[in-house]
């Protein structure tokens, strides 16, 4: 998925601009130049990986503590008293551009995210398997 560098490689760079809204060492918050609403806002890492999976634990640690203050000063800055956060991984799941990057959107009136769910039900048995298989993917390597 990341044969050649990405937009947000670029910016990280300094070879494309970008309007900052917050850096420090492992992230940048930028406004997203198509956005959803006004105030739409991306927070990448510096870290190279396309898939949230992928970063190292300092790395999303980092995403972690940036995300809250950055969605603070979203709002401050909008008025909007609502907002999503989005994250894709893969392309299946709409992923567009194949770097870590959350989108802090805004609802404003009619501008913002759109949501469609569909909830299904979630049986004993499934439950009971999906719980073994992923605790079994958390405990440590030996």
């Amino acid at each position: 998925m990341r044969n050649s560098p990405t937009v947000f490689d670029k910016i990280l760079a300094g070879e494309l601009p970008c309007h900052r809204v917050h850096e420090d060492e492992h992230t940048l918050a930028f406004l997203d130049i198509a956005p959803v609403s006004p105030g739409h806002t991306l927070v990448i890492p510096k870290q190279a990986r396309a898939f949230l999976h992928e970063l190292d634990d300092e790395y999303a640690a980092a995403i972690g503590r940036v995300l809250p203050r950055v969605a603070r000063a979203v709002l401050a800055a909008t008025g909007a008293d609502a907002y999503n956060i989005l994250q894709n991984n893969g392309r299946r799941a709409h992923q567009a551009v194949f770097h870590v990057h959350f989108h802090i959107i805004p609802k404003l009136g009619d501008h913002g995210l759109g949501v469609g769910w569909s909830p299904g039900q979630l049986a004993p048995d499934d439950a009971a398997q999906l719980l073994a298989a992923m605790h079994q993917a958390l405990r440590p390597a030996d």
